[in-house]
């Protein structure tokens, strides 16, 4: 059985949300815009109080939050940090977020932790590792964790998986939930030079439960071919916004974060995406209530 996710009225709704920032913190406490729900990443609040506390508990009073985690090394081939998972735990009490989320890779090691999130071999040896570090952060928690696919710029040799068998060999043996970021599909598609499409196609998508959408940027690599890097300090790119139309269509309404972490804009500018977002999944709602009625 699935683990819950968090009580009914602190659900994240079908909508468009933004993550958080301090720059943003004044003008959602003064002006409470109409905004879908909010996402922080938890390390950025695992201390025990000052400003940041302070604002996110004024907003959690208005918003929904989901919650994103970059620092549990989902992937990592040595045990979770039991600190790091419990300061999580004490966050998640603490606000209650409808939905909290880790992504696939690692950023640890022995000699300590790396700025960056790292793909993972997809090898028959690679899922029980993953899966046992899953099984360890839901047990914990006590609640369901979103797996977000990677952004990814090559492939391993030794993979014997395609990622999307391999993330439902992780899902079927976890229970865990999905959240998927549709830019990563474009980033790792070009640089891999995939079919977007095909892959949302067959991808889990009964288990998705959020969707991520970021800008990038486009650069070229040594032969000249495109190279897509996930950078997060611009716009959703127009092709990420049909892929995303495409992904609504196969699962409906679903609620969808703008992720912005670098060059951050002013709040219009954050709220017209997530606007854009939900204009999309209206658009896709009513065009499947008219594909009913002429039935």
């Amino acid at each position: 059985m699935p683990l819950p996710s968090s009580c009914a009225k602190d659900r994240i709704p079908a909508r468009g949300g933004v993550g958080l920032k301090a720059e943003h913190y004044r003008t959602i406490v003064e002006t409470q815009p109409d905004i879908g729900f909010f996402e922080v990443h938890a390390e950025n609040y695992m201390g025990a109080g000052g400003p940041p506390h302070r604002y996110l508990s004024a907003i959690r009073e208005q918003y929904p939050l989901s919650l994103h985690g970059v620092g549990l090394s989902i992937g990592a081939d040595r045990p979770l940090d039991k600190d790091h998972l419990k300061r999580l735990g004490r966050l998640i009490l603490r606000y209650r977020p409808g939905l909290f989320s880790e992504h696939l890779a690692w950023s640890s090691h022995d000699s300590g932790f790396l700025n960056d999130l790292l793909p993972v071999p997809y090898t028959a040896e690679t899922p029980a590792r993953i899966v046992e570090h899953i099984d360890q952060v839901q047990d914990a928690l006590g609640r369901q964790m979103l797996l977000e696919n990677p952004s990814t710029y090559l492939a391993f040799a030794e993979s014997t998986y395609s990622e999307i068998d391999f993330i439902a060999e992780v899902v079927r043996r976890t229970d865990c939930g999905l959240l998927l970021d549709v830019n990563n599909v474009y980033v790792a598609s070009t640089n891999q030079q995939w079919d977007p499409v095909a892959y949302i196609d067959a991808y889990p998508l009964a288990h998705v439960q959020e969707i991520h959408l970021a800008g990038c940027t486009r650069e070229a690599d040594d032969k000249g071919r495109p190279l897509l890097i996930d950078t997060h300090n611009r716009p959703v790119d127009e092709i990420v916004w049909d892929l995303y139309a495409h992904a609504v269509e196969l699962i409906g309404p679903i609620p969808t974060l703008i992720e912005w972490d670098a060059d951050v804009p002013a709040w219009p500018t954050l709220k017209q995406e997530a606007e854009r977002a939900e204009a999309i999944m209206l658009a896709t709602k009513s065009e499947a209530v008219r594909h009913a009625a002429a039935r």
